[in-house]
């Protein structure tokens, strides 16, 4: 575009830095259905998810008091942050990928957010208020009868549904029976619980209600990540200029090619359904989070007027300006083997964790000591976490290495409830005939008669 200056602000701040309210139309479509299906479906797993339990645990918990975590019914604790941080570290990377390919698809689709702010509260809003020109005159109208009781009633309704919205966020880190029993007790047994709940409920109705397209234009990080990764092949939401312009009113019977005119018929329909307000005609923007509703609204008003529809629609500029078919560049193709190789090394890890962690340290502070009249102890420290959701009976036995282990206490076996750690401490033994400065010991965890893991620790002797 030869004329930039659109790009020195953002669409909803005008040149005194005034919000500029967006009232966008009620989008129809077929995108839009496709959305709507998607939406319910998306809305249906995040506040269905937390009652749905494999092997007798959540679907999904994350429970960041605790400092425990459930994906998929498997528990992962502390130790296995290693595996968290590669799974942040391939999320980047898909994130990257999927933007160079797709552009701001995300956005409009799955993120949250979107979801929430245009089929959920917006759709409420177009029930109490009805469309965008007859929320324009609320608005402007002054407080009577009709605009109380229509505001009234909505934040109302968005306020209830913030408040089940935080509830649903508070049951994926406490669980919902947790849940159901601060509920149950009241406000006044977990008064902390309460007001936190009522922060978070304020805080998502205040983005609903108020702050609306500012999260995706000036608060999300993915809104400025995607200037640096996309380019001139990724596929946007785009529209075809070499086909539109010049833009001109639509006449009955006119021959627009023979008159020198686009098939972009000014109609600004593509506008005024933007829930960020922006023209898609000035090129690829910020603010675009491809929510396909101009795509919609532009084939239908082609539809009317009797030209082909794709004026606006997902392609590449590059496809746009040189008419040529998607290609997969090598760009694209070094991402996607590193995702892969990520995903292998991530799948790996997952599949090879083992049901307990355990830590086996020499005590602090201590060396050898004399045991008896023939032999040599050391004094270990150990630290066993239980994955599983069984409880465990484990014995430790010397697998490599002549010597033995005695718990302190002098107990035989070890009683570990599950999802829970023990901390305890064990002597390893020696003669003195068979002692080194350092002798390598390999000992073996077991639970019942199943070896479950085994830890190697060195022993320390007398300087012989």
């Amino acid at each position: 575009m030869e004329n930039e200056e659109f790009r020195d602000q953002i669409s909803t701040v005008d040149k005194k830095g005034k919000r500029i309210w967006i009232y966008p139309k009620k989008p129809a479509g077929k995108f839009y259905n496709y959305r709507k299906w998607l939406s319910y479906l998306l809305l249906a797993l995040l506040f269905g998810m937390p009652y749905i339990k494999v092997g007798g645990e959540p679907l999904l918990m994350l429970n960041v008091v605790e400092r425990k975590f459930i994906i998929f019914g498997q528990i992962f604790w502390p130790q296995d942050m290693f595996i968290f941080a590669l799974a942040m570290i391939t999320g980047i990377v898909f994130i990257t990928l999927f933007t160079i390919a797709f552009g701001r698809l995300f956005c409009g689709w799955v993120c949250p957010q979107t979801i929430f702010m245009e089929m959920v509260f917006r759709r409420i809003e177009y029930w109490i208020e009805g469309d965008w020109t007859h929320q324009k005159k609320l608005d402007a109208q002054p407080w009577n009868a009709e605009k109380i009781r229509k505001k009234t009633l909505k934040h109302l309704i968005f306020w209830l549904i913030s408040f089940a919205i935080a509830n649903t966020f508070l049951s994926y880190i406490i669980g919902y029976e947790a849940l159901w029993d601060i509920i149950l007790d009241g406000p006044a047994a977990n008064l902390g619980g309460f007001l936190a709940i009522s922060i978070f409920t304020t805080v998502f109705y205040a983005v609903f209600a108020f702050m609306r397209e500012q999260v995706c234009t000036t608060v999300c990080p993915y809104g400025r990540l995607q200037g640096v990764l996309l380019d001139q092949k990724s596929l946007v939401v785009a529209y075809d200029y070499e086909r539109g312009e010049g833009r001109a009113k639509f006449k009955k019977n006119e021959d627009r090619a023979a008159a020198g005119k686009g098939d972009c018929i000014d109609c600004k329909q593509c506008i005024h359904v933007c829930p960020t307000g922006i023209d898609i005609r000035n090129g690829t923007q910020l603010e675009c989070v491809n929510c396909t509703a101009c795509i919609d609204a532009c084939d239908h008003m082609m539809e009317n007027v009797g030209l082909p529809k794709g004026l606006i629609k997902f392609t590449s500029e590059e496809r746009i300006k040189n008419k040529t078919p998607w290609q997969f560049t090598t760009r694209l193709k070094v991402y996607t083997v590193l995702l892969v190789l990520l995903l292998g090394v991530l799948s790996t890890l997952i599949l090879t964790r083992t049901d307990v962690q355990t830590t086996i340290m020499r005590t602090r502070g201590t060396t050898f000591s004399t045991y008896g009249e023939d032999q040599y102890s050391n004094l270990f420290d150990l630290n066993i976490t239980n994955k599983t959701n069984e409880d465990m009976t484990l014995t430790l036995k010397v697998l490599e290495g002549d010597g033995e282990i005695k718990m302190v206490g002098d107990v035989a076996q070890l009683n570990l409830k599950k999802q829970d750690e023990l901390q305890t401490k064990f002597f390893l033994i020696i003669d003195k005939e068979d002692i080194d400065a350092s002798i390598d010991f390999v000992i073996g965890i077991y639970n019942g008669d199943e070896l479950i893991e085994k830890k190697a620790t060195t022993f320390m002797g007398p300087n012989i």
